[in-house]
């Protein structure tokens, strides 16, 4: 069989986040006054929501929001077992489980190294990132993994619906119990209104009104790749104001960049093995399995990122988490993609 590849972009997606990092830091320590003047621009004060990133993450999410076609939501119950599994481990184990991680190692194992206060942020950073489900990415994982492209759309699919109820309370709830912030609700469902629904709805009527207009194939085949360097780019523009805004700040925790990576990397292949293994019980075939394993473990991080600037500013160890979730999940995915490859044999051959 012959080797799926993603493109050169995609595959070295790690490496040019680290170069953003490198040069959003760079900037921030050269031109610390127009970064400032970018910093301050804020749709009201106090609202942490900086325009210019607002921007971006838009540019981000939307290409990503036309690919999500909610017909096909109706055929969920022909094969519910997968997309069961996969919700289980998404709303019910994946988020509870990184509050866990994060508390073991950001206030007992690495407290010596961690004050309080960044465990806090840390702790909040991760549970943000654990409770926003892939959308994007997930089609690169089940294309690389010869997973079903319309089992792995229905997937992705309802998780976007389940994210308009349980995101926010679920950050409410995880970061309120797992460290002493307190998350403002009224922001939080500001952020979930301007980052997933105005996005959801625009990529709906958009999605709908030109497949109407041009057809499929022309939607698929032609316009959605030509917004996918947009989506990236908007991507690697963000990590730049956001590292730059936070230069002061990172130049004296790339240690932390480290102990960051250590609970989100462990939190991944614990949810993709989980979700593997129920998958394998349940005696699913390998192409719901893989991408059911691959969506169970991967994050929404683009809108984790939005949040957590939301919520608590660019500049703080709840954003760093977040955006050291983007350095980890690539190259981790990728190992996990090339896991299950070598594990089809143990699922029946098809669905």
């Amino acid at each position: 069989m012959t080797e799926k590849q993603i493109s050169f972009f995609d595959k070295y997606l790690t490496v040019w986040v680290a170069i953003c990092m490198a040069v959003g830091v760079g900037l921030g320590k050269a031109l610390p006054q127009a970064v400032a003047s970018l910093r301050g621009l804020e749709f009201g004060q106090g609202s942490q929501i900086n325009i210019p990133i607002a921007i971006l993450i838009w540019l981000m999410v939307y290409p990503m929001m036309l690919k999500v076609d909610f017909g096909s939501v109706v055929n969920v119950g022909k094969n519910p077992k997968g997309l069961l599994i996969t919700l289980f481990v998404n709303w019910i184990v994946k988020p509870f489980s990184m509050a866990f991680f994060g508390y073991l190692f950001f206030r007992l194992v690495f407290g010596q190294w961690i004050s309080p206060a960044e465990a806090d942020q840390y702790i909040a950073g991760s549970i943000i990132l654990a409770a926003a489900p892939c959308t994007a990415m997930v089609f690169v994982w089940s294309y690389l993994t010869d997973g079903d492209p319309g089992y792995t759309l229905v997937q992705v699919s309802v998780n976007d619906l389940l994210m308009l109820l349980f995101f926010a309370p679920i950050v409410k709830f995880l970061v309120a119990g797992a460290s002493n912030l307190v998350v403002p609700f009224g922001v939080l469902f500001t952020s979930v209104l301007v980052f997933i629904v105005i996005p959801l709805v625009a990529g709906v009527v958009t999605r709908t009104l030109l497949i109407k207009s041009k057809g499929n194939d022309w939607f698929t085949g032609i316009f959605l790749p030509k917004l996918h360097p947009v989506a990236i780019t908007a991507l690697l523009a963000t990590l730049v104001l956001i590292f730059a805004f936070q230069a002061d700040n990172i130049t004296g925790r790339i240690f932390h960049v480290l102990l960051i990576a250590v609970p989100i990397t462990i939190q991944v292949y614990f949810n993709s093995s989980l979700a593997y293994g129920l998958m394998k019980w349940f005696k699913l075939p390998y192409n719901i399995a893989a991408p059911g394993a691959l969506i169970g473990a991967s994050n929404f991080f683009e809108l984790a990122v939005a949040v957590a600037i939301t919520l608590f500013g660019p500049e703080s160890g709840a954003a760093l988490a977040c955006v050291v979730g983007v350095l980890v999940e690539v190259p981790v995915m990728l190992s996990v993609c090339s896991i299950c490859n070598r594990t089809r044999h143990w699922f029946p051959a098809k669905g």
